[in-house]
């Protein structure tokens, strides 16, 4: 069996998001042969020398796992800073974006199919340059955790102003990219729009937020169940 999800955006160590990341994990770790974090597990990851309360107990709590099973984990657009050394610590396997994990499913994180919004995708390919990434985490920490409270507060101030439509993914960009690497399931997160939606090519999984619920797809004997869950309350 096989777990995916996305768009976690961890705040705290305390949150709903965390304890019932915690308890999951706790549950099915044994039944496992994989657990995919599709990006965007926390809501900023500021450089892997955080000694933050939230990512040492998600180091921890991935390390643990990580015991009984493989984890594997793929950037977003909020933890694309998470390292070679996170991922020593937490004993997690970084996926680039996207990922054929066999010759039928292509994982991703989703941001890069949402072309529509030209200022986003320049954005993502500045935060995603080596020389950009370099530049920030040259800063000191306290200066970079100044920084991305003020980003955060940018990026809901622009996307309250978009379109609904251009935050979605583009299906021509989402058919380009699965005919060129022959798969017929695309799994994803990002847009925050969780269902199953069926395409000429194939079948795409669209992962939910952790909101009001969490959600997780399960891939057992071959068969895949999206899934919403209660979240436990804090901590």
């Amino acid at each position: 069996m096989q777990l995916f999800l996305s768009d976690l955006h961890l705040e705290s160590e305390h949150s709903r998001a965390f304890s019932g990341l915690r308890a999951l994990l706790q549950a099915e770790r044994d039944r496992c042969n994989a657990i995919y974090f599709l990006g965007d597990l926390v809501e900023v990851w500021v450089g892997d020398d955080d000694d933050g309360p939230l990512a040492q107990a998600l180091i921890s709590l991935l390390a643990e796992t990580a015991e009984h099973c493989p984890v594997f984990i793929m950037h977003g657009n909020r933890d694309f800073l998470f390292g070679s050394q996170f991922c020593e610590l937490s004993r997690a396997a970084l996926l680039s974006d996207p990922t054929l994990i066999d010759q039928r499913t292509l994982l991703a994180h989703g941001d890069a199919f949402c072309t529509d919004d030209d200022k986003y995708q320049n954005v993502r390919a500045m935060f995603r340059s080596s020389a950009w990434q370099t530049q920030i985490l040259s800063q000191s920490l306290s200066d970079r955790r100044a920084l991305a409270l003020t980003m955060r507060s940018q990026s809901r101030a622009a996307n309250a102003n978009k379109a609904a439509n251009i935050m979605d993914v583009n299906e021509n960009e989402v058919a380009r990219v699965m005919r060129r690497t022959g798969a017929s399931i695309l799994i994803h997160g990002h847009t925050h729009r969780p269902g199953v939606y069926h395409h000429d090519w194939g079948t795409r999984y669209v992962l939910g937020a952790w909101e009001r619920c969490g959600w997780l797809l399960r891939r057992r004997a071959g068969q895949f169940q999206l899934e919403c869950f209660c979240l436990p309350h804090r901590a």
